[in-house]
């Protein structure tokens, strides 16, 4: 059984080619390729990913104007029949701007881009984006991002925590995200938002197979390969 994937550009895009290239490697099928005007996603899609970037140049508020393109209401509506979606970095934040996550992408605390490898600490094992990993293991992915600074309020916080939503947590303090968060789960847990990029994280050539984990289990729950 084929993965069926597809990858959304926006203006502004420029990681898409990264995750479409990461999401044929691992499944061996390259992803239909959507754009942004789009009204209506391909019919039968096991996986839909939202890339980072700088989608309309970040204007107003990251995320915000993409979250409001054409194709993203066909997106919602994927994700509430329990679709699974993936937004990275960018895609992270037109996730929040759109509604199907909590929260917000701030500026950094520190004020400026941050771009290296960072460690990860896996808290949710069980989702289908993360069975491929142990609880607390930690894993080496690299973050690219200006306002990747995850808030939400303390109540917010605590249900995200007791309900396990939160999947993956900083090792330390990158960019001021509260209580270091670096990804989140919906409830129903097939929409992950995260800041870091595991598409840059695939082959060993290019500093590291962590990420890889990511997209091999979404496949396995998803196809059973």
């Amino acid at each position: 059984m084929t993965f069926c994937c597809a990858v959304v550009t926006f203006p502004g895009s420029n990681c898409d080619r990264d995750m479409a290239v990461a999401l044929e490697k691992v499944s061996g099928t390259a992803p239909l390729r959507v754009w942004h005007g789009d009204a209506d996603l391909p019919e039968g899609l096991d996986f839909i990913a939202l890339p980072g970037g700088f989608s309309y140049g970040d204007y107003l508020r990251c995320g915000a104007i993409a979250s409001r393109s054409p194709i993203m209401r066909a997106v919602v509506e994927a994700a509430n029949r329990g679709v699974p979606v993936l937004g990275v970095c960018n895609g992270f934040q037109v996730l929040t701007e759109s509604g199907l996550l909590p929260g917000a992408l701030l500026r950094n605390s520190v004020i400026r881009f941050v771009c290296r490898d960072v460690k990860l600490r896996v808290e949710n094992a069980q989702s289908l984006f993360t069975s491929g990993y142990e609880a607390g293991q930690e894993i080496l992915i690299p973050v690219a991002h200006h306002d990747g600074n995850y808030f939400a309020d303390e109540a917010t916080l605590d249900r995200l925590e007791g309900e396990g939503r939160v999947a993956f947590r900083y090792a330390e303090d990158v960019n001021g995200s509260s209580r270091q968060i670096a990804g989140v789960l919906n409830g129903a847990g097939n929409v992950l938002g995260m800041m870091p990029h595991p598409e840059r994280a695939i082959e060993a050539t290019h500093g590291g197979t962590d990420g890889r984990a990511l997209f091999e289990s979404a496949m396995k729950a998803l196809v059973g390969a």
